[in-house]
């Protein structure tokens, strides 16, 4: 009977579902309550964070400097030519010849090419380098500063706005000019002014202090948006009030951009209404003639253009020198513990003694010695969160020690080379950590340059090349993203394997086979007992039935050893700490011992046959588990008479098409974002009328130009009159700038701002529905999707913010000069527009090499994302296995295709921005020429050929600035292309399908390990859907279900818990579809046994648990997800070793509290401590992804064979 479940609409309810999306997106910033410190100091201080802009060339090499030089060389004798052509403005035709433009093409071309070649080379450089230093820094510098998602984010993004700032800004805007160029025009107009005509050049120079002081203004307030808007950008924990921030930042900074613009235009505008009311004084009264004051105005003018045009460039100068503070001040931080520092001592061989002759945890001091003497083999117990996990992390020098000191041999740890003595420690930890990879890469971590042979004698030993042969790749199977094609099991055995590659003298085995089943830890316990002969071995376990043989055996509690000494004299003590845990696990000894005995006994043909003909009869119904709900049932059904099997759907689940990677996304119309803008019409609608008054501004310039040219030459009484009149026109052309410009910029920011908070929020939601089996494509790693979210939708906005303002001010500006030109001479008018084709067609070739370019860098730029996301994420494995250097190197091959294909893109671009210039100039030659022949013909005037030549040149600038937004506007579509890639995309598994059965019933199943018992967790929740088969709830198939309602009402807690960068309370209240009461949390605590220790805490429940938990010991951290599935309620229960990072003591009461919260739900355990499902109501045997026996505990016991 279908239940409608209205209140349930929050999909982060998804808990199991959404876990690995919400991992990528909480890890992209550091907690909440840091973000709010980072808002409020922003706020605060006055002082914006950023550095000069010479230190943007820190990392410049030779190479990179001779080609700073020939650019800047190239960019001023391309800024000089307007000022000289300015100069040779009276001989118009005769003196203005091709080879002026042949020279700004050689220098334009080695303007643009050097700069974007070394902008390219450097922005590699500094992602290089700024890896290089992240993975040099100790992990406390991870643990408090930074995260995976700050560090990918800034390598992503931040290095292009840095790129931006030094590389193809500087180099190229506008006019197709740069900015040296730019300011090199303005220093060569005011030069030439000054020449010309000194008097009337002070005079205009009143402006220039207004000038200075509006466009100050505008560059500070653009550094504070950017600054702001950096800071917004790691606030993703709580993604909503992100886009809101972020949506506020973009409209501020337009309203500051448009008024900075705005303010310079009026200045300009009345420093020239100024000029013409002087030019006219002087001409009457000091001799001055009207090709002077035309020589000056026309200078200053082109000076002072030249000047405001370069402001775009000074905001990306700032929005470079924002980020580039943060990177660069990590790049120059020294780590207490430097993995690349080479001093230090390496010895020829080293025994292994360990000692620590004060305690090393300055929280616990207490003096006492703890050491571990060379070969022998000691073990370190006690209950979760003692401190066991913490003197692994000493030995491998993670930390230092506060208080004490750590000895090898007698030698203070400190007084080591690191890397030599990090590479004679082998550590395998209680959560394995395995790159995304192929498993014999990720074996080969352990030692540099090892064989093939190595690689697989070492899976042979951790009895891991059963499970690998059965693989159909092989060693080259692809682990997935943190090791996720793999069970728990199987990932431990390729990290025992990788350990055993490395030969250390000094192994530490920290839980090292908890995740094992019992047969798999007997053989991987017995490869171990081998390979630690003759060194010093350093355990931590909770199963004391591990470490009885051991040396040594010493007990930590609170921080302090308070027993140690071998198993059977620690015996001898009763009332011993260690007496104590022991006969906590007495209890379940025996029978786990019986079980294991079992378990290890082969099944017989005939089982494996009966087990077969039920499975070909198409339905294994199991009963229901623990709690008394037998009236519920769970069936898997598999109806296929080969006997496919539950481990093979763990090989098919992730299995992709083999097109998928390489499959390239649709295109987007620009109709379908104007769709998605469509709230917001009126705005655009308002703003296009700005823009189009913005566009008039130009050519109406030109023609008042023109007829002041007329005014100079007339009899006094007009020109006093006349010049009168046209100041005062070129005052209210300043004052409609002045409002035209906001408003522009201000209302496109609204809409293209709206358009990227539309836009992130619908892939956001998207994402958040996708199957997880779609996140274990290589494409959509966390890396790849942290890049989508934030850069690729900022991007889309250069498609409809300031460029489509852009567009149409640009578009206007042309038909405007246009009209002008033909209303004085329509033949010189027609004569130009034939010649304005070539600018067309050059300008359509730019734009497909752009295309190439923008879309093939950014898929390899992703690649590289994910090799630091890998890096980063893993930074304890990567310092343990002294693998720096091979993921910097695995990094710069990374990225040598991207940085060769930039190199290529800017000799190219300058090539053809050269040719956008030498065109621009023969249509310039051609206009005066041509005007001169239809003056001489009488078929115009003097004055109508500088009117359509101003026009003209005014509807220019208007299309090359169209022209400079191209590269942004391509690499948009590329982005806007990725983003509806992804929203388009329908998940094969969708919670937010409404349509299905909503049932009120429960379910159950039990199993073993590496043999498919994950994978049946995997399918009940429909991570995955079975290729073959079918499986249902209360006979109903889970997939008419919806999906939402069926994984609310089960609450898993896995093998691995999961925990998001967030208080103890958020994680603890993730688990309730709404959220959870204080009293709610503190009963879930409490059940779980997670209360005593939560309260401990300095914080308490407002402790922050760090990106992944790391804060925690493994014990509490699950502690803290059984207490997130409790406060859940859920009526299925699914525990995948749920308990067995626990230590006895904990293992106890949270089973007994788990037994509680049973009762009345179907339950489904996957365990490998047999004892922990001794009480099941049924207790299913898988083998190889068969059932191969099912019954109660006490049936399966008395079946001998």
């Amino acid at each position: 009977m279908a239940i409608e479940n209205g209140a349930a609409e929050r999909s982060a309810a998804n808990e199991a579902a959404t876990s690995r999306l919400l991992e990528v997106v909480a890890a992209k910033s550091p907690a909440m309550n840091e973000n709010e410190q980072d808002s409020n100091k922003s706020k605060g201080d006055e002082k914006v964070n950023s550095v000069p802009f010479h230190k943007l060339f820190s990392f410049a090499d030779s190479t990179d400097m001779l080609l700073m030089v020939v650019g800047l060389m190239g960019a001023v004798g391309n800024g000089i030519s307007m000022p000289l052509m300015i100069v040779l403005f009276g001989q118009l035709i005769n003196t203005f010849g091709e080879n002026q433009a042949d020279t700004d093409v050689v220098d334009l071309v080695s303007k643009v090419s050097c700069w974007m070649v070394t902008g390219e080379r450097q922005a590699a450089r500094i992602r290089g380098l700024y890896l290089k230093t992240i993975l040099r820094q100790d992990v406390a510098f991870f643990d408090k500063e930074t995260n995976t998602g700050e560090v990918v984010g800034r390598m992503s993004g931040d290095t292009v706005l840095i790129q931006d700032a030094m590389g193809e800004k500087i180099a190229r805007f506008a006019q197709v000019g740069k900015f040296i160029q730019l300011v090199s025009t303005f220093v060569g107009g005011f030069v030439i002014a000054f020449i010309k005509g000194w008097l009337l050049t002070l005079i205009m120079l009143t402006m220039i202090p207004l000038l200075v002081i509006a466009g100050e203004s505008y560059y500070y307030h653009i550094l504070v948006q950017v600054a702001s808007f950096t800071g917004e950008k790691r606030a993703i924990a709580n993604y909503s009030k992100f886009l809101e921030n972020a949506y506020r930042s973009g409209v501020h900074e337009g309203l500051a951009a448009g008024l900075g613009l705005g303010t310079v235009s009026l200045v300009i505008f009345g420093g020239y209404a100024l000029a013409i009311w002087c030019g006219a004084k002087l001409i009457l009264d000091k001799g001055y003639n009207g090709g002077t004051v035309i020589n000056v105005i026309v200078a200053v003018l082109t000076g002072s253009m030249s000047l405001g045009q370069a402001s775009p460039c000074m905001s990306a100068f700032a929005a470079g020198q924002a980020p580039a503070y943060k990177m660069f001040e990590t790049i120059d931080r020294k780590p207490e513990i430097d993995s690349f520092d080479t001093k230090g001592k390496k010895l020829d061989d080293i025994r292994g003694d360990i000692d620590y002759p004060a305690r090393p945890m300055n929280k616990y001091s207490t003096g006492s010695l703890l050491g571990f003497p060379s070969g022998t083999t000691a073990a370190l117990v006690g209950q979760s969160g003692s401190g066991k996990s913490t003197v692994i992390s000493l030995i491998e020098r993670f930390y230092d020690p506060q208080d004490g000191e750590v000895l090898i041999d007698g030698i203070n740890l400190k007084e080591f080379q690191l890397k030599w003595i990090r590479s004679k420690i082998g550590l395998v930890s209680q959560e394995p950590v395995l790159f995304a990879c192929s498993i014999k890469d990720n074996i080969a971590y352990g030692k540099e340059g090892a064989t093939l042979e190595e690689i697989k004698a070492a899976a042979e030993l951790a009895n891991a090349a059963k499970f690998i042969d059965k693989l159909p790749l092989g060693l080259d199977t692809m682990v997935g993203e943190h090791g996720t094609q793999l069970s728990g099991g199987q990932k431990q055995r390729v990290a025992i394997a990788r350990a055993i590659l490395k030969d250390p003298r000094i192994l530490l085995l920290d839980e090292a086979t908890s995740a094992l089943d019992a047969e798999s830890e007997r053989i991987v316990q017995e490869a171990l007992d081998r390979i630690m002969g003759n060194r010093t071995t350093v355990i931590v376990a909770h199963r004391l039935s591990t470490v009885r043989n051991a040396d040594m055996i010493a007990v930590i509690h609170r921080g302090k050893m308070v027993e140690k000494d071998s198993h059977s004299k620690l015996l001898k003590d009763p009332d011993g700490a260690y007496s104590q845990l022991i006969r906590l696990q007495e209890v379940n000894r025996e029978d786990e011992q019986t079980l294991d005995d079992q378990n290890r006994l082969e099944i017989t043909e005939y089982n494996r046959q009966s087990s077969q003909r039920m499975l070909s009869k198409g339905s294994t119904t199991q009963a229901s588990s623990i709690g008394n709900s037998s009236h519920h049932s769970f069936s898997v059904a598999f109806g296929l008479p080969t006997g496919l099997n539950v481990a093979e759907y763990n090989v098919a689940g992730p299995q992709f098409p083999a097109t998928g990677g390489t499959e390239k996304p649709p295109k987007v119309s620009l109709r379908r974002l104007a769709c998605l803008n469509k709230p917001e019409v009126p705005v655009l609608l308002i703003g296009t009328g700005a823009a189009v008054a913005n566009g008039m501004i130009f050519p109406i310039l030109g023609m008042l130009i023109s007829s002041i040219i007329k005014t100079f030459y007339e009899p006094p009484h007009e020109l006093r009159k006349d010049s009168n009149f046209w100041a005062l026109m070129l005052l209210v052309l300043g004052i409609t700038s002045f409002v035209a410009y906001p408003s522009r910029t201000y209302l496109f920011s609204v809409a293209g701002c709206k358009l990227i908070e539309r836009i992130r929020l619908m892939c956001f939601k998207k994402l958040v529905h996708m199957e997880v089996g779609w996140f274990d494509e290589p494409d959509h790693s966390s890396g790849a999707i942290g890049v989508r979210l934030s850069a690729d939708a900022a991007s889309v906005r250069a498609l409809v913010g300031d460029a489509l303002a852009q567009i149409v001010q640009s578009i206007v500006s042309a038909v405007a000069g246009l009209v002008i030109a033909f209303a004085a001479s329509w033949q010189l008018a027609l004569i130009i527009l034939a010649l304005i084709p070539l600018i067309g067609v050059n300008g359509y070739v730019q734009v497909k090499f752009m295309k190439g370019f923008s879309a093939d860098a950014k898929m390899m730029y992703e690649e590289a994302s994910q090799v630091a996301t890998d890096a980063v994420g893993s930074i304890r494995t990567v310092a343990s296995f002294c693998a720096e250097k091979k993921m910097m190197r695995l990094y710069k091959k990374k990225c040598e295709g991207p940085m060769r294909t930039g190199i290529r893109q800017g000799l190219i671009s300058g090539i053809e921005f050269g040719m956008s210039f030498f065109l621009l100039f023969c249509v310039y030659a051609t206009s005066f020429y041509a005007g001169a022949r239809l003056v001489q013909d009488g078929k115009t005037t003097f004055s109508d050929v500088f009117r359509v030549f101003f026009a003209l040149t005014m509807a220019a600038i208007g299309i090359s600035q169209s022209s400079s937004i191209t590269p942004d506007s391509t690499k948009a579509k590329a982005a806007a292309a990725s983003i509806f890639a992804i929203i388009d995309r329908k998940s094969k598994i969708d919670p937010s399908d409404e349509s299905g059965t909503k049932l009120d019933n429960t379910v159950a199943l039990v199993g073993e390990s590496g043999s498919g018992k994950s994978t049946v967790i995997a399918l009940l929740q429909r991570f995955y859907d079975p290729d073959s088969g079918h499986i249902t709830l209360d006979g109903v198939d889970i997939k008419q279900l919806q999906l939402k309602w069926l994984r609310q009402q089960m609450g898993l807690v896995s093998q691995e818990p999961v925990l998001f960068n967030e208080t103890i309370r958020a994680n603890i209240a993730y688990g309730k579809d709404g959220d959870a009461t204080e009293q709610e949390i503190l009963a879930a605590s409490e059940l779980a046994n997670a209360h005593k220790f939560i309260s401990g805490l300095q914080q308490g429940y407002d402790t922050i648990v760090g990106e992944r938990g790391v804060q925690l010991s493994g014990g509490q951290k699950q502690r803290v997800a059984i207490a997130r599935a409790i406060v859940k309620s859920p009526k299925i229960l699914l525990l995948d070793e749920a308990t067995s990072a626990l230590d006895a003591e904990s293992e106890k009461v949270v089973q007994d509290a788990l037994d509680r919260v049973m009762v009345n739900r179907t339950t489904v355990v996957v365990a490998h401590r047999l004892s922990t499902i001794k009480n099941a109501d049924v207790i299913a045997v898988v083998k190889n992804g068969v059932i191969v026996e099912k019954g109660k505990h006490g049936t399966l016991i008395n079946i001998n064979d």
